[in-house]
């Protein structure tokens, strides 16, 4: 029996289940068929009837029908269904309310303490997964919970129209892969910029709850027993928050465009003379990657890092790499 979370009883189920087998039927037939006697048999269709569930005749012996499931059965469903999700909002309002007081009573309800990798890994997809606008991200060297590479959730979210934030510090890039995972990341829809050094490792959710782990870590670190702090909504995230966009501002965009399309125009309006390996080389060189370490990431040797670099100083008219860097940003090649 099923129908008991629309407010029909078992019994009361099981004559309306026949009726609606057969045409019509009598008290004394349904107490043959359901082992109910006669007089409790005229109790459950008269409470069918009442319901509107079951009609009768007027003539003696009264003779029943089932009413049309649709009609008995689905607007009552529906005002139920209507029911439990005001319920469900006036529930999640209440939530709200009960937080935010337990927040300005108790102060673990605004830090948690997680220890442990794989505890950090899963709220890291948790919040990830229960993302709906945007994720702020510091990516340091030296993974702690999550090798470069390894983030499925962000594919996912990126899925779904979540917005990546993420600031790489240029040690990153030492890693093997590492650049290939950000170009990943990127065709994905991540914004994605470097920046020397980072001062933490941090992921924001929706401006609305941060992870950021307390002690430093890494595979040559305390890798099994981390510990991290769970932010949420207080003066100590929104200074999370703003030292993410600080550090943002400056920062400088990867393009990581894997086309060797001309792209855009240079300063003087012409075509843009840079191929994508031209683009992600200056990238990293302009995030202050060391030019060995460029090499390795793109499958070159240091000489043509070299000459890709001669190349576009000769384009720029640059004399030196801080010149290159100023003309890259003024004629639109970062």
């Amino acid at each position: 029996m099923t129908l008991e979370a629309a407010g029909v009883p078992e019994a009361e189920e099981s004559v309306y289940r026949y009726l609606v087998t057969v045409s019509q039927a009598s008290a004394a037939d349904i107490a043959v068929r359901t082992g109910l006697s006669p007089a409790e048999a005229e109790v459950v269709l008269d409470a069918l009837t009442g319901k509107g569930m079951a009609s009768h005749t007027d003539l003696l012996p009264r003779q029943f029908r089932a009413t049309p499931p649709d009609v008995a059965l689905l607007p009552g469903l529906k005002r139920h269904a209507d029911a439990l999700d005001l319920a469900r909002a006036e529930a999640t309002s209440l939530l709200e309310v009960y937080r935010d007081t337990m927040r300005r009573r108790d102060a673990s309800e605004l830090i948690e303490v997680i220890t442990g990798a794989e505890a950090l890994r899963q709220h890291l997809r948790q919040i990830q997964g229960s993302a709906r606008d945007e994720m702020l991200w510091f990516c340091k060297a030296q993974y702690v919970a999550m090798p470069s590479g390894s983030n499925d959730s962000e594919f996912e979210a990126l899925g779904r129209g979540v917005r990546y934030r993420v600031l790489y510090e240029k040690a990153f890039f030492d890693d093997e892969g590492a650049v290939d995972n950000v170009v990943a990341g990127v065709q994905a829809g991540e914004v994605a910029r470097a920046v020397p050094h980072l001062p933490l490792r941090l992921a924001v959710a929706d401006r609305a709850i941060a992870i950021c782990p307390l002690v430093p870590g890494g595979p040559r670190g305390n890798l099994d027993e981390p510990t991290t702090a769970l932010v949420r909504d207080s003066n100590l995230l929104a200074a999370l928050i703003a030292l993410f966009e600080r550090y943002w501002e400056d920062a400088v965009p990867l393009d990581v465009d894997d086309s060797d399309a001309v792209a855009g125009t240079d300063g003087a309006g012409g075509p843009d003379p840079l191929s994508a390996t031209d683009r992600r080389l200056l990238a990293l060189l302009v995030s202050g990657v060391a030019d060995k370490t460029v090499a390795t990431q793109l499958g070159l040797s240091r000489r043509t890092v070299q000459r890709h670099i001669q190349r576009m100083m000769e384009l720029a008219g640059a004399a030196t790499r801080m010149q290159l860097a100023w003309q890259a940003a003024r004629r639109g090649w970062l």
